[in-house]
C-alpha cells in the first residue's frame, strides 16, 4: 500500500547496503595492494594517500548530514544524485595511467576524495532514512539486521574482487586493465542496487521534523556533541572501524607471505569464512539485542570477537584452516558492529529531539560516518607504515621474516588492542533498551505539553 513500511519496502531499502558496501569493501580491501603492486607506489605514500583522501572527505560529512537535515530536502534525492558519480569515481581509482610519480600520487589523491565524497553523498542520506521509516527500537533493530544478513554478499564481492581480475588474467589482458574491468563490474553491482533501494523508499511516508532548524552548523554540531551517550559511542565507533579496515587490508598480505598462498585462488576462501560467520552471527545479534538490548549484545559479542582473535598470536596463522577460524571470531565483530551501529545513531535522535528540541538525524548520522572514515584511514595508514618499517618490499616474491612478523602481528595483536578499547567504551555507553523506552514515552509526553519523570533519564541527558 502506497506510503507503508511495508516488508517489500524494508527489503528494498535493506538492500541498498549493496550499492555502497561493495565499493567500500573492494576499496579497502584492495586500494593499498593495487597502489603499491600495480600503480608502483612507495607503501607509506600509499597508505598516506588513502589517509588523506578519506579524512579530506570527511570534513564534508558534516556539510552534507547539516544540509541534509534542511526543511524541503528530500534524503532520497540526494542519494540517488549521488549513485551514478560515485561508480564512475571508483573505476577510476582502480585505473592506471601511464604517469609520472608525482602526477600518480596528485591523481590518486584527488580521484579518491572526490570518490569518497560522492560515496558520502549516498551513504549518510541512506542510513538516516532509516530512523525517519520508523521510530520503534526493536523495529529499527531488525531493519539493520536484516541490513547486516544482506551485506554478506557484497561483501564476499567486494573483497574477492581479485578472483575477476583473475579471470581476465586468463583472457590475456595486462595487469592493471585486469583491475578497471573488475572495478567496472563492481561499480554497475553498485549502481543496480542504489537504484533498487531508492525506487523502494521514494513514495514512502517518512518521521519528519515539525519545525526547520535555524542553528547555523557550527553550533548544530557542537550541541550534538555535547550529548553524553554520543561521546562514547563516537570513540567506539574510530576504534572498531580502525581494527576493521586495518584487518581487512592485511588479509591480501597475509594469504601471499604469512600462508603463501595464491591470493586469486584463496582469497575466496577467506572471504567465505567471513561471509558465513556474518550469517550465522547477524541473526544471533539481531535476536539478543531484541530480547536484551544492542548494549549488552556489543558487549558480549565483540569481547568473545577479540578473544579468539588474539588467541592466534600464539596460534599463528599459517594455515588456511587457521586463518579460517580466525576469520569467524572477525566475522562475528562485523556482524555485531553493522547490526548495532546505524541504530545507536538513531537513538541518538531521539536523546537529540529531549535535550534540543531538534530532530537532526542527517547531521547525527553524519559524524559517525566522519569517525568511522577517521578510524578507517588511522588503520590504512598504520597498515601501509607497518609494512615500511619492516622491510616489505612489493618486488619480493619472498618477504623477509620481519615483513611476515609484521604482516601478522597486524591482525593479531593491533587489532585486538583496539578492539577491547572498543568495548570498553561501549561499557561506559549509557544507552539501554529499558532507558530508550523510558525516553521514547518522556518525548511523547513533553510534546503533549505534560509533565515527565526527569529522574530516569539523568543517565541519557
Amino acid at each position: 500500500m502506497q506510503g507503508e513500511l511495508t516488508r517489500r519496502r524494508k527489503v528494498g531499502y535493506a538492500s541498498g547496503i549493496i550499492s555502497e558496501s561493495v565499493l567500500y569493501n573492494m576499496f579497502y580491501t584492495y586500494f593499498l595492494f593495487f597502489l603499491t603492486n600495480i600503480a608502483g607506489i612507495n607503501p607509506q605514500i600509499a597508505g598516506t594517500i588513502i589517509a588523506i583522501s578519506i579524512v579530506v572527505d570527511g570534513v564534508t560529512d558534516p556539510l552534507i548530514g547539516h544540509m541534509a537535515d534542511k526543511r524541503g530536502i528530500d534524503k532520497r534525492k540526494i542519494m540517488k544524485s549521488a549513485i551514478i558519480p560515485m561508480a564512475i569515481l571508483f573505476v577510476l581509482a582502480f585505473t592506471r595511467f601511464n604517469l609520472s610519480s608525482q602526477t600518480s600520487i596528485i591523481y590518486y589523491v584527488a580521484v579518491a576524495v572526490v570518490f569518497w565524497v560522492a560515496y558520502t553523498c549516498y551513504t549518510i542520506p541512506y542510513y538516516a532514512l532509516c530512523a525517519e521509516m520508523t521510530k520503534d527500537y526493536d523495529e529499527r533493530t531488525k531493519i539493520r539486521g536484516m541490513s547486516s544478513l544482506i551485506n554478506a554478499a557484497p561483501i564476499f564481492i567486494g573483497s574477492a574482487a581479485i578472483v575477476f581480475v583473475g579471470f581476465f588474467n586468463e583472457n590475456k589482458f595486462i595487469e592493471s586493465t585486469r583491475w578497471t574491468f573488475t572495478a567496472i563490474i563492481i561499480a554497475v553491482i553498485s549502481v543496480l542496487f542504489g537504484f533498487v533501494a531508492y525506487n523502494s523508499t521514494k513514495r514512502l511516508n517518512l518521521y519528519k521534523p515539525d519545525e526547520e532548524s535555524s542553528e547555523n552548523i557550527f553550533k548544530t554540531y557542537l550541541q550534538i556533541i555535547k550529548l553524553k551517550p554520543f561521546k562514547y559511542l563516537l570513540f567506539f565507533i574510530v576504534l572498531f572501524m580502525y581494527q576493521s579496515s586495518l584487518a581487512q587490508a592485511d588479509l591480501v598480505y597475509l594469504l601471499q607471505y604469512r600462508i603463501q598462498v595464491d591470493p586469486d585462488a584463496f582469497m575466496p576462501v577467506a572471504l567465505a569464512a567471513i561471509v558465513g560467520g556474518m550469517v550465522i552471527f547477524v541473526p544471533i545479534t539481531t535476536k539478543l539485542a531484541t530480547i536484551k538490548d544492542r548494549r549488552f549484545t556489543v558487549i558480549a559479542m565483540l569481547s568473545v570477537a577479540t578473544i579468539g582473535m588474539f588467541v592466534f598470536r600464539f596460534i599463528g596463522i599459517t594455515t588456511i584452516v587457521n586463518m579460517v577460524i580466525m576469520l569467524l571470531f572477525y566475522s562475528m565483530g562485523l556482524a555485531v558492529f553493522w547490526t548495532t551501529f546505524y541504530s545507536f545513531t538513531y537513538d541518538i535522535s531521539e536523546i537529540d529531539e529531549m535535550v534540543n528540541d531538534k530532530r537532526r538525524v542527517g547531521a547525527i548520522t553524519s559524524l559517525p560516518q566522519f569517525l568511522q572514515k577517521l578510524g578507517a584511514a588511522a588503520g590504512m595508514y598504520t597498515l601501509g607504515k607497518v609494512l615500511e618499517l619492516t622491510g616489505y618490499n612489493s618486488d619480493l616474491a619472498v618477504q623477509t621474516n620481519s615483513a611476515i612478523m609484521g604482516i601478522e602481528n597486524v591482525i593479531t595483536i593491533i587489532c585486538p588492542i583496539a578492539m577491547t578499547l572498543a568495548v570498553l567504551f561501549m561499557v561506559l555507553y549509557p544507552v539501554t533498551k529499558a532507558r530508550y523506552q523510558k525516553l521514547q514515552k518522556a518525548l511523547e509526553e513533553k510534546k503533549a505539553g505534560n509533565e515527565y519523570e526527569k529522574d530516569s533519564l539523568n543517565r541519557l541527558i
